[in-house]
């Protein structure tokens, strides 16, 4: 179906694309605004309002646990977003190893991702160098999306960059982090020294990180400020194919359990051209979003690399010695990679549904429960009654008591607070009507919980009420 079709079959209304969908309801439900959007916005940014906050937390808090709290072999780091510059040297990030190829448009001054130009024109970038793209683009005439001409490509290397004190200089230099790992390479020894771990064990992490990306694009997928969920966890290196396996095998079932699509999952075993200059395997979990297949999540093996270049910078051993075998040699590193926005946004697509009821469209999230912003709506019938409201309090602030992340609504009627609970995610609505108050007396504090998934209600006695919420 063309664009005037498609126009044409709703009434002169263009259909939205999924995409477009997800983002009205994001904003429209307070999950994510443009970040500035009173002053008209600042591109790669945003802002996450009240359910955002929730989803991210819930998501974060997941992970860690299931991570690090349930784990006998994990132990949390949370370092500093400022380091010193020293750090980025040693980890190959103020060299070409962390640049993008960029190129400007010579009228405009507008700049823009050379790979990004060549897919947009059917040709696949994977493999090639800065040389080859730039000679690709004068060869085909690939022009900026201005139809202008394009200068030559260069790297531009994504780091932001500051200044720590009132002095400025290369003295006073510093970077804004744009990866949580090296946080976690740089605390090895203190980590060993403090809690003397025995291989293997991991460290892990989540936080903020920064990227000077020259096209941020695609919402909340590509920007400028992100969060990372990290482990870098340390092996022998005879050992490392294994602890590889199974850390693999853990991220895939990390994607059932918070109810992505995984026919929409794809595994791309990077080639080593295509690697990061520490790597020497990486796998990439690609995700079918509504823009495109594009990486969700990453696992790679690191080998000695950031240790031993730590250790070489620094002067400081960064080696292990194990007890029971009397040696001392650098651990090997194996690293799963997961971002907290890009897993947000999977979890939308995966969750964002539309189907009929009542004769009516319906849009509803169907997220898994441990990841709803609410778990639980209380509402009464109606709310110009005075007992149903009293009645319905006491049970709203029983199951926020008890589960937490329940929340009220008392407004429009019971249909639209359905449909309202629906599109944000809200497992189960809970009413208080007529009957809760005995007006059947054989229902007599019991009420009515409706299931976000099928629409179906059920009464449930109040006493029994929060065993049913945490079953859901």
């Amino acid at each position: 179906m063309n664009e005037k079709q498609d126009i044409a079959s709703n009434g002169g209304k263009k259909e939205e694309t999924m995409m477009e969908k997800i983002v009205s309801l994001s904003k429209r439900r307070g999950f994510v605004f443009q970040g500035s959007d009173i002053y008209g916005g600042l591109a790669g940014t945003w802002d996450y309002g009240p359910l955002g906050v929730e989803l991210k937390n819930n998501i974060k808090q997941l992970w860690w646990k299931r991570f690090v709290t349930d784990r006998m072999d994990m132990y949390g780091v949370d370092a500093a977003i400022l380091m010193n510059a020293r750090v980025w040297e040693a980890s190959g990030h103020t060299g070409a190893g962390f640049a993008d190829p960029m190129v400007e448009d010579i009228k405009t001054n507008k700049r823009y991702r050379v790979d990004h130009l060549l897919e947009e024109n059917g040709i696949d970038p994977k493999g090639m160098t800065i040389e080859v793209m730039d000679a690709t683009l004068k060869e085909k005439g690939i022009k900026s999306p201005e139809g202008n001409p394009l200068g030559a490509a260069r790297q531009f290397n994504m780091m932001f960059e500051t200044q720590t004190g009132a002095t400025s200089g290369e003295s006073g230099k510093v970077y804004l982090r744009p990866e949580t790992a090296q946080g976690m390479f740089v605390n090895f020894k203190n980590i060993i020294d403090s809690m003397h771990p025995k291989l293997p064990f991991g460290l892990a992490q989540t936080g903020k990180a920064f990227r000077n990306e020259i096209a941020p694009r695609d919402f909340i997928f590509r920007s400028r400020e992100f969060e990372q969920m990290e482990i870098e966890y340390f092996v022998k290196p005879t050992e490392w194919e294994s602890h590889f396996t199974h850390w693999y095998e853990e991220m895939k079932r990390w994607m059932s359990d918070i109810g992505l699509d995984t026919n929409k999952v794809h595994e791309l075993e990077v080639a080593k051209e295509d690697r990061a200059h520490y790597s020497s395997r990486t796998v990439d979990f690609e995700y079918e979003f509504p823009f495109g297949t594009k990486e969700l999540y990453g696992i790679a093996y690191r080998t000695d690399f950031d240790l031993k270049n730590h250790a070489q910078h620094s002067t400081v051993d960064l080696s292990y010695f194990d007890e029971e075998s009397k040696e001392r040699f650098v651990p090997h590193v194996i690293e799963p990679t997961f971002g907290v926005e890009r897993t947000f946004l999977a979890v939308l697509t995966s969750a964002y549904t539309e189907d009929e009821m009542n004769g009516e469209v319906r849009t509803y999230l169907k997220l898994a429960p441990s990841l709803a912003p609410y778990r639980a709506c209380v509402s009464p019938l109606v709310k110009n009654k005075p007992e149903l409201m009293k009645k319905a309090q006491e049970v709203f602030q029983a199951l926020k008591k008890e589960i937490g992340n329940v929340t009220w609504d008392d407004n429009g009627n019971i249909g639209k607070r359905y449909r309202r609970q629906d599109e944000i995610g809200t497992p189960a609505c809970v009413v208080i009507d007529f009957d809760t108050l005995g007006e059947k007396p054989e229902l007599l504090d019991t009420v009515t919980v409706r299931d976000r998934d099928t629409g179906t209600q059920t009464r449930v006695p109040i006493a029994e009420l929060t065993k049913v919420i945490k079953e859901r």
